[in-house]
C-alpha cells in the first residue's frame, strides 16, 4: 500500500464515532445534570437553616471540585475504556470512581481550614438538665449556678493522622457511590448509542448492498455490454474459434446466474467473490485477448474470510473500463490479498501497463464519477465502521490501485 500523498484515504466512520471525545456534549450535559441535582438538594436544605449563605458557599466548592473530578473520569474512560469489553469498562469505571472519591475527600479535608463554619445556632437541654447551645464551631454548656462551659471543636486539620484518615475514608465511601452512579449512567448511554449505531449500520448495509445489486443488474443488461459481448462471440464463431466462443458463453451464463442468485445483504467468502470476478474477467479476456492480463494472489488462510457480496465488482469494472479498454498496450490487472497481522487483511486491486516501468496509462483510471468507489467505501463503513478503511489512487510505479482493509472474519 502506497504511503505517499498520492494515495487518497476515505474516513469510513462518522465524525462523532471515530474522534475521541466525540460524545463530549452528551457527557457534559449528564455531568452538569448530576451535580446540579445534588446542589438543588443542598440548596433546599440550606434555607432550612439560619445561615444559608455560608452553607451554599462551602458547598459550591464541593460542587466545583466534583464537576472537575467527574470530567476527569470521563477523560479516563476515553483513554482506558473506549473500545474494550463491558467487564473491563465496568472495572475501569469502578476504579476511576474510587480514585475520584478519594481525591474529593482529600481535597475537602485539606481546604476545611479555610472554610467559614455556618453560624446556625442549635439549642437543646441535656438529660442532666444543662442547656447546650451549638453555634458554628463552638459549643456552650450553661449549668445552673456555674459559669458556662465553652468548647471549641477542632478543625479537621488539627486532628491526628489516624482520625483524619478515618474521616476521609468515611467521606470517600459516600462520594464513591455518587461517582459510580454517574459512571453507570454514562456506560448505559454508551451502550445505547452503540446499539443505535449498530442498528443504523445494519440498515445502511442492507441499503448499500441492495443498491450494489441494482447497479450490477443494470450493468448486466447494459446494451453496450451485451453488444460488445455478442460481437466478440460472433467474431470468434466466424473465425472458427468455437472453443473460445463456447468458453465465453459458459462464463457469461455462469456470471449472470451467480450474480442474480446472490443475496445482496449476505456475506460471501473471499474465494467465492474471487470466483465471480474470474467469470467476469474471462468474459473481458475474450474482448481483449492481447491487452488484458490477470494475476490473482490469495493465500490459503484468507480464502474463507467473509466480506460483502459484489464488493470487488465495481473496482474490477472500473479497472477494465478506464484502464484496459482505453489502452493499446497490454495491461496487467492484479488482485492480491494479504494478512496485516492485527486480525485484519487488505485486498488490493491494481492495474498498470504490463511491459512498461512507470509509463502512465493512456486514460486516467480515476476519471469516472467516483460512484462505484464511493459505494464500496460506504458498504465497508456500514459493515465494520472504523475497523475498515478504503484507499485508492495512482501508484508511484505507474497505474492505479485500490486497497480495502477489513477484519478477518471466517464465521458465517
Amino acid at each position: 500500500m502506497n504511503k505517499r500523498s498520492d494515495m487518497i484515504e476515505f474516513a469510513l466512520t462518522r465524525r462523532e464515532t471515530t474522534h475521541r471525545f466525540g460524545d463530549w456534549p452528551m457527557a457534559v450535559k449528564s455531568i452538569l445534570a448530576f451535580w446540579l441535582f445534588w446542589y438543588l438538594t443542598v440548596f433546599a436544605r440550606a434555607f432550612l437553616s439560619a445561615d444559608p449563605g455560608t452553607i451554599l458557599l462551602n458547598r459550591s466548592l464541593t460542587l466545583g471540585v466534583g464537576i472537575v473530578l467527574t470530567v476527569l473520569i470521563y477523560v479516563a474512560f476515553q483513554y482506558l475504556a473506549r473500545d474494550v469489553s463491558l467487564k473491563r469498562r465496568i472495572a475501569a469505571g469502578l476504579f476511576a470512581s474510587l480514585v475520584a472519591a478519594a481525591a474529593q475527600a482529600a481535597i475537602l479535608i485539606s481546604v476545611d481550614r479555610f472554610l467559614e463554619k455556618p453560624q446556625e445556632q442549635m439549642q437543646f437541654t441535656s438529660r442532666e438538665g444543662h442547656t447546650v447551645v451549638e453555634t458554628g464551631n463552638t459549643l456552650r454548656i450553661e449549668r445552673t449556678g456555674q459559669a458556662p462551659l465553652v468548647l471549641t471543636f477542632p478543625r479537621l486539620s488539627d486532628l491526628n493522622a489516624s482520625h483524619r484518615f478515618r474521616y476521609a475514608a468515611d467521606s470517600a465511601v459516600t462520594w464513591f457511590f455518587f461517582f459510580a452512579a454517574w459512571s453507570a449512567f454514562y456506560m448505559a448511554m454508551l451502550s445505547q448509542a452503540a446499539a443505535l449505531r449498530a442498528q443504523r449500520r445494519v440498515a445502511d448495509a442492507e441499503s448499500a448492498a441492495q443498491a450494489a445489486q441494482v447497479r450490477a443488474l443494470r450493468y448486466q443488461v447494459n446494451p453496450h455490454f451485451l453488444f460488445n459481448t455478442l460481437n466478440s462471440l460472433s467474431s470468434l464463431v466466424m473465425t472458427g474459434r468455437t472453443d473460445r466462443a463456447e468458453n465465453m458463453l459458459l462464463a457469461l451464463s455462469t456470471f449472470f446466474r451467480t450474480s442474480l442468485s446472490l443475496d445482496p445483504s449476505a456475506d460471501v467468502t473471499l474465494a467465492e467473490e474471487i470466483d465471480l470476478q474470474r467469470l467476469y474477467l474471462d468474459i473481458e479476456k475474450a474482448r481483449f485477448p492481447d491487452r488484458l492480463h490477470v494475476e490473482i494472489d490469495v493465500p490459503p488462510g484468507l480464502d474463507q474470510a467473509r466480506l460483502p457480496a459484489l464488493i470487488l465488482q465495481p473496482i474490477v469494472e472500473n479497472a477494465i473500463k478506464y484502464g484496459v479498454s482505453k489502452s493499446r498496450k497490454a495491461v496487467l490487472l492484479r488482485i492480491e490479498a494479504r494478512h496485516l497481522g492485527d486480525g485484519r487483511m487488505v485486498v488490493e486491486i491494481s492495474n498498470r501497463l504490463k511491459n512498461s516501468a512507470k509509463e502512465e496509462l493512456p486514460a486516467a483510471t480515476h476519471e469516472g464519477t467516483g460512484v462505484g468507489l464511493a459505494n464500496v467505501c460506504q458498504r465497508l463503513e456500514a459493515r465494520w465502521g472504523h475497523r475498515a478503511s478504503c484507499r485508492f489512487g495512482p501508484m508511484n510505479t505507474g497505474g492505479y490501485k485500490v486497497s480495502l482493509t477489513m477484519p478477518v472474519e471466517t464465521s458465517v
